[in-house]
């Protein structure tokens, strides 16, 4: 395994037996031209990316996604899923720049749909993620 950060810990070309021959990079191997030291990678960057994917998997959670049977809705995994995002969120606002507002926004919007998907919602202040951004509201209501 190499020393980057990203690298998976299949064999690097040259080590070992290659499956597809010598010199060849397949999805067990990691091609190290491709890969990033973490250390190379801005914090924003990675806060970022860890907002991005917390809001992604939220979305899947709460079944946002077009075409998802609800067998696969999984509130209490939505819950844990947007907390964690309202609290990185929360933590760094101030680094977010001029991303702030929309990453809020989606935030906000995730709670909404959570309090929509819940049979019983939570009391407002109560829902996912609140005790870090607050109670959310719906304004159309």
């Amino acid at each position: 395994m190499t020393e980057n950060s990203y690298s998976s810990p299949a064999q690097m070309p040259g080590e070992g037996a290659a499956a597809g021959g010598e010199g060849a990079v397949g999805p067990e191997q990691t091609d190290p031209d491709n890969v990033r030291d973490l250390a190379d990678i801005p914090a924003i960057e990675v806060i970022t990316r860890a907002i991005v994917m917390l809001m992604s998997a939220s979305a899947e959670k709460l079944g946002l996604a077009e075409g998802t049977p609800d067998d696969r809705i999984d509130l209490p995994e939505a819950r844990t899923l947007i907390t964690a995002l309202a609290g990185i969120v929360d933590a760094s606002k101030a680094d977010l720049g001029i991303h702030a507002a929309p990453i809020r926004d989606g935030l906000k919007q995730l709670q909404l749909a959570f309090r929509d998907a819940s049979a019983y919602p939570d009391e407002p202040g109560e829902g996912p993620g609140e005790k870090y951004t607050g109670a959310v509201r719906d304004r159309r209501r």
